[in-house]
């Protein structure tokens, strides 16, 4: 997980609450937004690893080590 996404999601809970503090539903949204484009991001991010993590495995057997 990086930095940025991290620090999305916590802009994101910022924006949220704002929005609520404020009655501005177009912020809150956005704010909702941010955090839920920085989960898929996350959520990608390990898939990724985790499939580089089984070529790696894949690629130990198949040299025998």
């Amino acid at each position: 997980m990086s930095f940025s996404d991290k620090a999305e999601e916590f802009g994101g809970k910022a924006k949220e609450a704002v929005g609520d503090l404020t009655d501005d539903d177009k912020l809150k949204a956005e704010g909702k937004a941010d955090q839920a484009s920085s989960k898929i991001k996350q959520a990608a991010e390990e898939v990724a690893d985790k499939a580089k993590d089984a070529v790696e495995n894949i690629k130990d057997k198949l040299s025998g080590k």
